[in-house]
């Protein structure tokens, strides 16, 4: 991805993949970059293709396979011949029908390219990478992002490698890609381990529920811990601590005991943003009604007086 919204420059999301909010009749475009990493020249097929929200997962449409988000997108190049190690910009336009539904799409731009057959082989390679498209369409501002997290729960392998799985609600309006890590701390005498990344590749629709897991070193001792998961989605970070205790090879442990739950920073700053300005309304009525007490007109810039007709 070569662009992005500017109001969201700062989310990680919308720096990898095209991710808005659109009303309906809006046009986009954005620039993706296609680099042959090879040292021969590739011919490389530019096309949209169609994406769905499954069982926690982004799953892509088989081949070239459509549906309503790609019928909107359209490409300045559909194939490009690059030398080796050589590179190109491919713009991608977005135009969102007037009739339009409201909902989030999915979908994906794909650069494709196959490999040079053997001689006398009958199978070809196909190699392609993309990038995701999350566009909510409707009027008025965006659905807000959030998700949850639940139970905790830890594990251990018949070969003894432990786990630590995190239920995941996405309680928002826009879908979520989940990452994150898992540290642990307060071990026996008082050890620490982590962090250790959960595994990627979860992804959410909005009111779906679904699982992370981190898989953790085979030297671990049992226990007890207390584990910190932090997990987040662009910009939208939370995080939990629990009481945890892995349980012998084979088994499951009892669901991790919570110790805190932690908001993201920007929710904080909004809480208190709002705690301000709840406290500044209230000191100007204050004041407003101690004027009217003493005679004199609140202080403040007089209303301009619109004559009718104007």
């Amino acid at each position: 991805m070569l662009e992005a919204p500017t109001e969201r420059r700062t989310d990680p999301r919308a720096l990898r993949y095209i991710v808005d909010h659109l009303p309906p009749g809006t046009t986009i475009k954005r620039q993706v970059l296609i680099v042959n990493r090879t040292n021969q020249t590739r011919r490389v097929d530019v096309y949209p293709a169609a994406a769905t929200l499954e069982g926690a997962t982004f799953r892509f449409g088989e081949g070239r396979a459509e549906n309503e988000l790609t019928s909107w997108v359209t490409l300045d190049e559909r194939s490009v011949e690059l030398k080796p190690w050589g590179e190109t910009r491919v713009r991608a336009t977005v135009t969102v029908p007037p009739a339009a539904s409201r909902g989030e799409r999915y979908g994906v731009i794909w650069a494709s390219t196959a490999s040079t057959p053997r001689a006398g082989g009958e199978i070809t390679q196909v190699h392609r990478v993309g990038v995701r498209m999350y566009l909510d369409i409707g009027p008025g501002g965006e659905p807000a992002s959030d998700f949850s997290i639940g139970e905790v729960r830890p594990a251990r392998s018949p070969e003894g490698e432990p786990s630590l799985t995190v239920q995941v609600t996405n309680t928002g309006g826009r879908a979520v890609d989940l990452t994150g890590v898992v540290t642990l701390t307060d071990g026996p005498a008082g050890s620490r381990a982590g962090p250790f990344p959960v595994g990627q590749g979860v992804t959410l629709a909005p009111g779906a529920s679904g699982q992370v897991v981190a898989r953790l070193p085979a030297a671990l001792p049992n226990g007890p811990w207390k584990a910190e998961v932090n997990l987040e989605s662009g910009l939208v970070k939370r995080s939990i601590t629990a009481q945890i205790t892995f349980p012998d090879p084979g088994q499951v442990g009892k669901r991790g005991s919570v110790v805190s739950r932690i908001v993201s920073g920007w929710t904080v700053a909004a809480a208190v943003a709002g705690l301000l300005l709840v406290v500044g309304l209230a000191m100007l009525v204050r004041r407003s009604r101690r004027s009217r007490r003493a005679g004199r007109p609140p202080t403040g810039r007089p209303r301009e007086r619109v004559p009718a007709g104007r």
